[in-house]
This record gives structure tokens, sequence and C-alpha cells, in this order.
């Protein structure tokens, strides 16, 4: 059911810094999210029928970098659309796991799965006071809120400290850390005006440490 909502409400089309990679993504997101409520439940917003900056700039990163992932067991964290999930395995990283507590998230990463042809593990769980067992930990524009941000980098640091190659694509959001990362690459990266603003990210991939 969620899979026909995705692929009823979304159109698929070329990541614009990732034309190797299609996505399902919607045109109006107020609209859209007006749609994901009419069941009567809150739902919350419709991160995943967008490329996000920091999700195009880590996808980008991996596909130009295939040595980072390729065979290693790989956690796409809060995955939104999928897309670094989807570039992860295309450049060939297994097994591959696309985790959110969305799961219209999860509906639209097997949507984009499927439409790129690749295999990705679905993650429908609060991972952050876990250590997952994956050998490289992706985040693409988790740093939006100062919440998300107070959770999701102990979890990162820890993954980090035991091993894990950790990759966080990032715009600048409010409450990226200030300290503990390496910058591995920097794109200018395309996004939607009406979300972002502006028509350009600059959008760094950081490596925590």
């Amino acid at each position: 059911m969620l899979l026909e909502f995705i692929r009823a409400n979304t159109e698929l089309a070329a990541v614009p810094f990732v034309p190797e990679i299609s996505l399902f993504q919607a045109a109006e997101p107020i609209e859209l999210w007006e749609k994901t409520e009419e069941s009567g439940t809150q739902q919350p917003p419709p991160f995943w029928a967008f490329a996000w900056a920091g999700g195009q700039a880590l996808a980008r990163h991996l596909l130009d970098h295939p040595d980072l992932v390729s065979g290693r067991s790989v956690l796409d964290l809060a995955t939104g659309s999928g897309l670094v999930a989807v570039a992860a395995a295309v450049a060939g990283a297994t097994p591959v796991t696309a985790n959110d507590i969305d799961p219209y998230s999860l509906a639209a990463a097997a949507a984009n799965a499927i439409a790129n042809d690749v295999k990705v593990t679905l993650s429908e769980s609060d991972v952050l006071d876990t250590n997952p067992e994956a050998a490289v930990i992706l985040a693409g524009d988790v740093f939006y809120s100062r919440e998300m941000a107070a959770r999701v980098l102990p979890f990162l640091r820890r993954a980090a400290a035991r091993g894990c190659l950790v990759l966080v694509g990032d715009p600048g959001r409010a409450y990226l850390p200030a300290e503990g990362l390496i910058k591995q690459a920097a794109y200018d990266v395309p996004v939607i005006e009406s979300l972002e603003s502006v028509p350009f990210r600059h959008t760094t991939v950081w490596q925590v440490r």
C-alpha cells in the first residue's frame, strides 16, 4: 500500500547532482504532506520525497570513490529517500541497510532501490542507542535540529571509535558539530529553491572521528 502511494504521488526522475541514480520525487511538499495525513494520523514531513543536499553530496562521493564501500557492509542512517543507500549499493557495498523510523521513508527507499536495480535491506527502528555491526555508516542531512543532533552525534562517534568508517553529508545545517570532523570533499549541490531558499547549497562530506 505505501509502495503504491509513493509511486502514485511522485515521479521517477534523475537526481540533479547524481544523474546515474533516479528517485521517486515530489514536486510540491505541502500538498504531499497533506496527502500523507489523509488517514487521520499525524505524519512527519515527507523528507523521503526529495533529494536533499547532504544526501546528494554523499551519493556523489561514493560513486566517485567506490573503494570506500565496495565489498563492505553499510548502514544508511535516517535514509529518507534511500538515495545514499542506493548509491552505496551501486558502488558495490554489500549488504546495504537503509534505516529510518518513518514507514513512508522505507517504502520510498524500497521503490528507489527497485528502480535502480539494486538490493537494499530495510530497517524500521531507532538504532541510535545500539551498536550496529556495519563497517561503514553513512548519514546525510541529520543535523537539522538540536534534538536530532544530540542523539545522532554520540551514535556516530561510538561507531567511529570502534573502527567504522563514518561519513556525513551536510550543507552547513545549524547543529553540525564544530569539532571532530575531517573534511573529505565539498560540492555545490543543486537543490529545490522552494525548500532551501537558494538554488545551490555548498555541501561538505565529513568523516567523523
